[in-house]
């Protein structure tokens, strides 16, 4: 039997923000939140709010970091999943889910968090072709219909040139390349997109648009003929240029007190109604289901196989500085970038033994980070899943947000509570991480 339990939670949480515990960095102070617009406004009625005392119980221990934040949790659209995993006998996870003012009926902007689904559906729809020769390291050709449509015939950031559909997930689980998100949503469509999610019991994702680029719904609708073609210049297989007939459900989505257009401040909500969305329920959930794939119902699985499903956790946990093809320049992208939960702002080197598998975003003034944390020294294992609003004018476009001192912090700090409550949890089996070790040298 494994009993994990080194230190009491008052006197572990106690060294780690006094500094006794020495990995890198310290909790970043709490800020007032006074003067926020409440952004649960002018949305979709509330599916009903789901919190247990578990989170909040935690959290509350510590009224410096967040007490500020609890009360106005509304205010900040705050929501957070934490999920709290033990091992059978036999090493299987058994999951139990703590929740704090989850609403899947209040809208936040998902940013980046979409190319996590989309870069699956790539793998996903390699497979469902079987065309021999076709593959996720096959040359990817992106060519242009019309209109603000771009070509891609090479990638200068990949071994040898070629652009395909494993170096821009690649790129996109490292450092969150809108580029290579365009591509891959150029590749399978709009329709494909949505309906797959659709399909697999994702009722609430609506994914329908690029990113990086401001283009009007219609033109979202379209995208590139793309080809694939063997070393040889032979082309495997083509996908013609298309529109989207997708009927997507309508939304009443306006949040804030403003916006800029043009320079130009308007004093009305901003409309969301046609931005996408994905809720934290289920991102979280396809985060479990690429690490746990056994843990959702099968008929809430991607059609991958174990390669595919390695290949994806090894890039969502790789760090910049293990890439070699990109390589990446560590004075702008430091091994915690984009690591949201546990290191926040924090530069430097990463905490040894710790390895956290994400996808996380930030844009319009919401952070998101969805993550599976591991600690092989330690032997511990979690998820968890976070969104705060950082916008605290109420007015978008402003670039005038607040991640540096309010959501950054909140994120390091509620991932650094959440890991130490789970230094004191007993736990009766080691886990088992061997589906989790990878050699990240490439």
């Amino acid at each position: 039997m494994f009993l994990h339990r080194t230190i009491g939670l008052p006197a572990l949480l106690g060294l780690f923000f006094s500094g006794g515990i020495l990995w890198p960095g310290t909790p970043c102070a709490g800020a007032p939140f006074s003067g926020f617009t409440n952004f649960r406004q002018f949305q979709e009625p509330s599916q009903g709010i789901k919190s247990d005392t578990l989170i909040y119980n935690i959290l509350h221990q510590y009224p410096g970091l967040f007490d500020s934040l609890l009360s106005a949790r509304d205010e900040l659209g705050i929501q957070i999943i934490y999920t709290r995993i033990d091992r059978s006998k036999k090493g299987k996870p058994v999951f139990r889910e703590h929740r704090f003012n989850v609403d899947t009926g209040r809208y936040y902007y998902p940013a980046s968090t979409v190319k996590l689904p989309v870069a699956i559906l790539a793998l996903q729809r390699l497979n469902e072709l079987k065309i021999g020769g076709l593959d996720k390291n096959t040359t990817m050709i992106t060519g242009s219909a019309g209109g603000r449509q771009t070509e891609v015939c090479n990638d200068p950031s990949s071994p040898d040139g070629r652009p395909t559909i494993a170096h821009y997930i690649k790129k996109i689980l490292l450092v969150s390349d809108n580029d290579a998100f365009n591509r891959l949503y150029e590749f399978l469509g709009q329709e494909y997109i949505n309906n797959s999610l659709q399909r697999l019991g994702y009722r609430n994702v609506q994914i329908l648009h690029r990113l990086d680029i401001s283009l009007p719904e219609e033109e979202n609708r379209f995208t590139n003929p793309v080809l694939f073609m063997d070393t040889g210049g032979r082309v495997i297989y083509e996908k013609a240029a298309e529109r989207s007939q997708l009927q997507y459900a309508a939304r009443n989505t306006r949040l804030g007190r403003g916006y800029l257009k043009d320079g130009q401040r308007v004093n009305e909500p901003f409309d969301f109604s046609k931005k996408n969305r994905l809720t934290l329920d289920e991102l979280n959930s396809m985060v479990k289901s690429i690490l746990f794939p056994e843990s959702v119902p099968r008929s809430m699985r991607f059609n991958l196989s174990p390669a595919d499903y390695a290949f994806i956790r090894r890039y969502m946990s790789m760090l910049p500085s293990e890439s070699v093809s990109p390589l990446y320049d560590t004075a702008n992208y430091q091994d915690t970038y984009v690591k949201f939960l546990y290191y926040g702002a924090e530069k430097g080197a990463t905490q040894p033994g710790l390895r956290i598998f994400n996808k996380p975003g930030d844009a319009y003034g919401f952070m998101i980070d969805a993550a599976y944390i591991m600690d092989t020294v330690n032997q511990v294992e979690f998820m968890l899943s976070a969104v705060i609003c950082c916008n605290r004018d109420g007015v978008f476009n402003d670039d005038q947000y607040n991640y540096e001192k309010l959501g950054l912090p909140f994120m390091k700090n509620l991932g650094r509570v959440i890991y130490a409550y789970e230094r004191t949890r007993v736990r009766k089996h080691r886990p088992d991480f061997a589906q989790f070790l990878f050699t990240y040298r490439d």
